[in-house]
């Protein structure tokens, strides 16, 4: 038997388990998030641009989120 070929990469559409485990959260969790999804044929996946974009604007650990970040300090906003 074949061994399974496993991509060096993550795959950009995701099925939920998938989409769950790179976020390190539970499917229940992520399907409550309410994240759009991409229909592929009759797949509903989840791209991993938005796993990324919803991940980089979670609350910083000891941050209250009114401090302006590096990028908005250097840009004066």
């Amino acid at each position: 038997m074949m061994a399974r070929h496993e991509p060096s990469f993550a795959p950009r559409l995701l099925p939920a388990p998938e989409a769950a485990h790179y976020l390190g959260i539970s499917e229940t969790t992520l399907r409550g998030l309410g994240l759009p999804r991409r229909m592929l044929g009759g797949k509903r996946l989840y791209d991993r641009m938005t796993l990324d974009e919803y991940a980089s604007g979670l609350p910083v650990d000891g941050e209250t989120g009114n401090e302006a970040s590096e990028c908005d300090k250097a840009f004066g906003l």
